[in-house]
């Protein structure tokens, strides 16, 4: 099954604002504000994962947690990073982490 998209087409999907594209991954970041929550928000990420059976890289730090989206078996995204993306969003919201799509790539 060959579900890849394009940048464009994962852009402009509905759900999606909190992410950008660059070279064929999808990535996030969302300011949690605290470690604590973070953490939860880690934890969400991986229930959710783990149900698509779909694995995003993920990036704790102490105020915001970075996630990196992209399909290796198709070389680039795919429909799963779509709904993954708007899961994680989802579960972001829940938790009052706030989406910042405009962050710079080296800011740690």
């Amino acid at each position: 099954m060959n579900d890849s998209i394009t940048a464009e087409q994962f852009t402009a999907q509905e759900g999606l604002r909190d992410w950008r594209v660059a070279d064929d991954v999808a990535s996030a970041r969302f300011h949690t504000g605290s470690f604590a929550t973070g953490v939860e928000l880690v934890v969400a990420i991986g229930r959710d994962a783990d149900a698509a059976d779909h694995h995003p890289d993920v990036d704790l730090r102490y105020d915001h947690v970075d996630v990196a989206l992209t399909s290796h078996d198709v070389g680039g995204l795919s429909k799963r990073d779509v709904q993954l993306a708007r899961a994680i969003s989802r579960a972001a919201r829940t938790l009052g982490a706030k989406g910042d799509p405009d962050h710079e790539e080296d800011e740690s």
